[in-house]
């Protein structure tokens, strides 16, 4: 699914995709519209359909653009506490903390989203695919790299990075994101320390340097 030709000015294609951002983090996939999305980008809609095909092809313009900045931030704080790991509870920590933050600040992205999860039977399963492969699939495999990477210095006990990765989210992030609608109700700095805090810790009892290996736990 590509966009049509290359038709129209860029400012006016730029203010389709804010407009469709808009949109769909309000109205869902479903509901949105492209007479809606027009009028909310102030062009008609005969100029939208210059720029995309379809409403199919303009929802996964604007989900794998909002995915790949979120991504891209979220892999510089991995290089910031994760490539010079000294402290390997304090880094972690402040890595969850500012991934937190992140993901909780991006008001577009949590709105894109949240409408995604609400209507994940609604959004084509292409569109789907590629959105988790941009964002939060990218994310997790990136992590995995820095945790089998720890291994290698011998600052965790991993056997699967990526399960290990998985592990680190549910402990340190999703609580915090559930609690907070993804971004959609304020939650307090300290309460996203506490839990990143207690996660961090908990990720260390399994996967910290003395940890048995899982199978002498066996």
């Amino acid at each position: 699914m590509a966009a049509t030709g290359g038709a129209g000015r860029p400012e006016k294609r730029r203010a389709i995709t804010r407009a469709a951002t808009a949109v769909f983090g309000r109205e869902g996939y479903a509901r949105a519209s492209m007479d809606a999305i027009a009028a909310e980008a102030g062009v008609s809609k005969r100029t939208v359909y210059n720029h995309f095909a379809d409403k199919e092809t303009l929802f996964l313009s604007v989900a794998l653009q909002n995915s790949a900045e979120l991504t891209e931030r979220i892999g510089e704080l991995m290089a910031k506490y994760l490539d010079r790991v000294v402290d390997p509870r304090r880094d972690l920590i402040d890595f969850a903390v500012e991934r937190a933050r992140a993901v909780l600040s991006a008001a577009e992205h949590g709105a894109l989203g949240r409408a995604i999860r609400a209507e994940v039977a609604n959004i084509p399963a292409d569109v789907l695919a590629a959105w988790l492969e941009a964002g939060p699939v990218a994310s997790q495999r990136e992590l995995a790299a820095r945790f089998e990477a720890l291994a290698g210095r011998g600052l965790l006990a991993v056997e699967d990075a990526g399960l290990a990765a998985e592990q680190f989210t549910l402990l340190t992030f999703h609580g915090i994101a559930e609690r907070s609608f993804w971004g959609a109700l304020p939650i307090a700095d300290e309460e996203v320390e506490r839990v990143a805090t207690a996660g961090v810790d908990a990720f260390l009892r399994i996967h910290g340097p003395s940890a048995p290996s899982p199978r002498a736990r066996g």
